[in-house]
């Protein structure tokens, strides 16, 4: 991975809101725009075919050369009047994440960008994590006097158990994870008795209905909101960039099964096109959301705007 130049940090960043029925969907941006090399996060792109979508890839999608996606980081927060939801936490301020150097001890304006829409800390009702890598854990914890402690004091932690079972065993043996997800990101919430541990296809309470999505990760899950006006769907990590609407068969380089990630894509996009759902990724650009349309024999990804 090169180190890229990104957007500012400093400033909150907030996606286009949307409404669903008697849901407001808004978002809260930790990094805006992260160029990607599409040659390492995307291995079965081929130059030819990234070049011949070249006319909606630019300027959002791609860098100027095509050689780079970019990629979004942001959380979903939902609220419907009596309940705060927010689903993928991203990366966090402080965490230590080797990996990659322009994710590793971040301090951005995340939580002031949830402040921006009005929602504190103490509002939130429920955090709920699609999977347990490293970008979509990180604000469940902040570091206050040297300790990892849950940023959402009231918040009920929603997860799938086969992700957190998976997790956790591999976080036991010291397995190549993230670096330190499990640890300082999840951990210290069971400590505090606020994880509610659920089955992959979970109803919650009628809000949120998870269903697996094996592939990304073991325990991966994607979230439907259904509403008598429409349904929407938070899609977490089983698409990165769009396109791999149109190109379901391309497996990221962090899906940890690439051959069941595609299957999993394929059967989302297929089920989705056409349909009017709402598509809300965790890592396409603003505006982010969207929806799935027919191209040919093939999709396309049409941005809500």
């Amino acid at each position: 991975m090169v180190d890229y130049p990104m957007t500012d940090m400093s400033s909150p960043i907030l996606l286009p809101p949307q409404r669903l029925g008697r849901w407001h969907i808004d978002a809260t941006v930790e990094l805006a725009a992260v160029p990607m090399p599409f040659a390492e996060f995307l291995p079965g792109a081929t130059p030819e075919a990234i070049a011949a979508e070249a006319d909606w890839l630019l300027p959002k999608c791609a860098d100027p050369t095509l050689r780079n996606g970019m990629l979004a980081f942001h959380t979903w927060v939902l609220r419907d009047g009596k309940h705060t939801i927010l689903v993928d936490t991203c990366m966090g301020n402080d965490k230590e994440r080797g990996g990659y150097a322009v994710f590793n001890r971040l301090r951005t304006s995340w939580l002031q960008g949830l402040a921006s829409l009005g929602v504190a800390p103490q509002d939130v009702d429920y955090v709920m994590c699609t999977h347990m890598h490293g970008d979509h854990v990180g604000w469940n914890t902040q570091l206050v006097d040297g300790e990892w402690v849950p940023t959402f004091p009231r918040a009920r932690y929603v997860f799938a158990q086969r992700e957190f079972e998976h997790r956790h065993t591999a976080w036991k043996a010291g397995g190549s994870l993230p670096t330190g997800a499990f640890g300082d990101s999840v951990l210290p919430v069971m400590k505090r008795n606020q994880v509610v541990l659920v089955d992959s296809d979970h109803d919650l309470h009628g809000l949120l209905q998870l269903e697996p999505a094996e592939g990304h990760t073991p325990g991966n899950v994607v979230m439907h909101l259904a509403q008598p006006e429409g349904r929407a769907v938070l899609s977490g990590d089983v698409m990165h960039h769009p396109l791999q609407v149109k190109y379901p068969e391309w497996s990221s380089a962090f899906c940890e099964d690439p051959v069941k990630s595609a299957a999993c894509r394929q059967r989302f996009v297929e089920r989705h096109a056409d349909s009017g759902t709402l598509i809300l990724p965790a890592h396409f650009p603003s505006p982010s959301a969207g929806r799935i349309e027919s191209a040919g024999n093939r999709w396309r990804y049409a941005f809500a705007g």
